[in-house]
């Protein structure tokens, strides 16, 4: 099990009694709703921020392309100066 980013140090035991917990408090008719939407909450954190992440790699690459053109166009007017 990989660890999550505050919840770091929880070990089966803690994770039962969460369960038993949120069964508790929601009821087992309840339980399935709660957790789907737990799990579409997740799955559009996760898209949105691999959307995020893709444009800022994007616009990197960007400044890259940008800032070997600007090298290259700088290359050609310095030698056509000593030309």
């Amino acid at each position: 099990m990989t660890p999550l980013a505050f919840i770091q140090n929880l070990n089966t035991p803690e994770i039962v009694m969460i369960g038993a917990v949120v069964l508790l408090f929601f009821g087992a008719k309840r339980m399935p709703d709660l957790f789907r939407s737990a799990g579409k909450s997740i799955r559009e954190f996760k898209k949105a921020t691999s959307g995020i992440e893709e444009d800022i790699r994007s616009a990197m690459d960007v400044d890259v392309n940008v800032e070997a053109e600007v090298a290259k166009r700088k290359r050609a007017a310095a030698a056509s100066k000593v030309a």
